[in-house]
């Protein structure tokens, strides 16, 4: 979790790199931001692209120009890394995994927010689970980095695979309240209309929600509904800009397109920028 008044040039935001550099490259190019506008990264900046580790390198080299929050493409790396899970088919870690400085680049990734908020904009991976407004949403993002910041990282790491608990209640505590925090800022697409309770049994579109389900941001009350948010993650949903939500994940490495928008505070200002990404297509992916 990050808070942050650093800027007053508005911020552009990026959907999922995923190791697609040379759209990224084009991206930034065509967008041509200037020199002091922060750069946004909505989280899976590796894997299933052809450079994740070039893609890395370039993220971090912007220094603290750029805001980086995490994915779970980007916890499975550091969970193959800490030797909790094991590569899946179509990966594309095993570069990074093996360069001489990868205790570094591990380091740079482990140490990247959950959540970062400013200037009425509200940056995470997945989405915001309906009943957490702005101040709990940044509670528990910093209740879990900070725990993934600490000694006992890979411990916390091995604990917050599961689909359970899906629903929030504030008395959940230790891996429980960090496993459903992770779940909900790394992982969420749907949830139950009625009670909030996170669906992870789809991963497809808007048609493709399970049985009263609706997208997370259209669930009835939504308490992060007087800020902006922004999320990456959910390609069969595609480029979404509403004034009050903004989702970035146009699946470029799905062979489709690689989008930014520049998060002015006014809605009818912010601009969106897109470049095609047919040379990152990969066979399989979320």
């Amino acid at each position: 979790m990050t808070v942050s008044t650093r800027s007053t040039v508005a911020p552009l935001a990026f959907g999922d790199l995923q190791g697609c550099r040379a759209p990224f490259r084009e991206l930034l190019a065509k967008a041509a931001p200037s020199e002091d506008t922060p750069l946004w990264f909505a989280g899976d900046v590796v894997n299933r692209g052809p450079e994740s580790l070039a893609t890395l390198r370039e993220v971090i080299d912007l220094g603290e120009r750029a805001v980086t929050v995490l994915g779970n493409h980007d916890l499975h790396l550091l969970s193959v890394y800490a030797g909790i899970r094991k590569s899946k088919k179509g990966d594309t870690i095993d570069e990074i995994l093996s360069a001489p400085d990868v205790d570094d680049l591990m380091h740079w990734v482990r140490h990247r927010p959950i959540a970062h908020f400013e200037a009425g904009m509200l940056l995470v991976h997945a989405g915001v689970p309906p009943q957490w407004d702005v101040e709990l949403t940044l509670e528990l993002a910093h209740d879990l980095q900070r725990a993934l910041r600490g000694e006992n990282w890979k411990a916390t790491l091995a604990g917050l695979y599961g689909n359970e608990p899906n629903r929030w209640t504030s008395d959940l505590k230790g891996i429980d309240r960090l496993r459903i925090t992770c779940s909900a800022l790394t992982r969420m697409r749907f949830c139950n209309r009625d009670d909030g309770a996170m669906d992870f049994s789809s991963s497809g579109g808007l048609d493709a929600a399970p049985s009263g389900c609706v997208p997370w941001f259209d669930v009835p009350g939504r308490r992060t509904a007087d800020v902006t948010v922004v999320f990456g993650h959910w390609a069969a949903l595609g480029l979404l800009v509403r004034d009050n939500v903004i989702g970035l994940d146009s699946g470029c490495v799905w062979g489709n397109q690689l989008s930014a928008v520049r998060l002015d505070p006014l809605p009818g200002r912010r601009i969106v920028t897109q470049v095609e990404c047919r040379g990152c297509r990969q066979a399989s992916g979320d």
